[in-house]
């Protein structure tokens, strides 16, 4: 039998081209396989290369503090379509930003709150879940590039007939990930469609894909001409450390995972809102109304504002009713 080799975090941060903390996190959501060696936690070198090539559906914590780490739970709670019974038994948020992590833990803290199931998939996963009735709510940031709204002309076409509130969540920026020091002077969309650039683009239907999609089609880029736009990462993290290997020049992410990848340069290009739908009918729901009064807590901004890289002017405020 051909023997593993078994790698530390820190061996595990090298090769990945990230943070030691960062490796805890993709632990403790689920996303890398580990186990423990007595009080030590080991990860396979051959379930690190399936995470390089696959990407994972995650975006992570910067530091989730390593005195922790000795009770880091390998097994977190997270929810899957084909488990009808979570659906029931909790609540079921799509969306991948750690805020959303944050929320769950303060919701099962909450009075009137109950145990929470994570779904991490993109926006339009997301609503297409609370339409078909597998999700109760949805965290998405979708822009449309004829009007340059955000979010409401999508709730709009993706649960028709049902009546929605969109409660916001915080701003964030979105930008290039690049090598460091920019070696091929990239500036803007435009630069996507030189023949010397290698992008590395993130799957159908998340919000990032949305916002790439929709700039090019507004500024009449033909998307053909992107040299690595069919090749599809899964996470923002997933993007920045390709980038980081060198196996693109480019990506498109959010500002929070730049900082967790060395190596790399954030070049910001487009504010976001990242905002979450909720069926209107669920409102006078104890669970519910506790969501939104944890959102609007000051406890609940303080603990996000600790993370860095979020604009919480809006947070917990109702922006519209769809």
């Amino acid at each position: 039998m051909k023997e593993e080799i078994s790698l530390t975090p820190e061996e595990v941060a090298g090769i990945l081209k990230i943070a030691k903390n960062t490796v805890y996190e993709l632990i403790k959501r689920g996303e890398l396989p580990a186990y423990r060696v007595g009080r030590k936690i080991r990860v396979d070198l051959q379930d690190v290369e399936a995470y390089k090539k696959h990407g994972k559906n995650i975006e992570l914590a910067p530091d989730p503090g390593t005195a922790s780490c000795r009770n880091l739970p390998l097994n977190p709670r997270s929810y899957r379509p084909e488990e009808t019974a979570s659906y029931h038994q909790g609540l079921v948020i799509c969306g991948q930003d750690v805020l959303l992590d944050i929320l769950t833990r303060h919701l099962e803290r909450h009075p009137q709150g109950v145990h929470a199931f994570r779904h991490h998939v993109g926006s339009f996963t997301g609503l297409l879940a609370l339409y078909q009735g597998k999700a109760h709510m949805a965290a998405i940031h979708l822009w449309d590039g004829d009007t340059g709204v955000y979010n409401i002309p999508f709730v709009r076409r993706l649960l028709p007939g049902v009546p929605a509130i969109i409660v916001h969540l915080a701003y964030r920026m979105q930008g290039f990930y690049l090598a460091k020091g920019n070696p091929k002077n990239i500036k803007e969309w435009k630069d996507l469609t030189r023949p010397d650039i290698c992008f590395i683009n993130r799957e159908k239907g998340c919000g990032t894909r949305v916002l790439l999609d929709e700039q090019l089609r507004r500024l009449g880029l033909d998307r053909r001409l992107i040299t690595g736009y069919e090749k599809e990462e899964f996470s923002h993290l997933g993007v920045a450390s390709a980038v980081a290997r060198g196996e693109a020049d480019v990506g498109l992410g959010n500002e929070k995972a730049a900082l967790q990848v060395r190596g790399l340069e954030f070049l910001p290009l487009h504010k976001e809102r990242y905002e979450l739908v909720i069926k209107k009918e669920d409102l006078e729901k104890p669970h519910i109304r506790a969501v939104i009064e944890i959102l609007q807590s000051e406890q609940y901004k303080k603990e996000v504002q600790g993370l860095g890289d979020y604009d919480l002017t809006e947070t917990g405020k109702i922006v519209a009713e769809v």
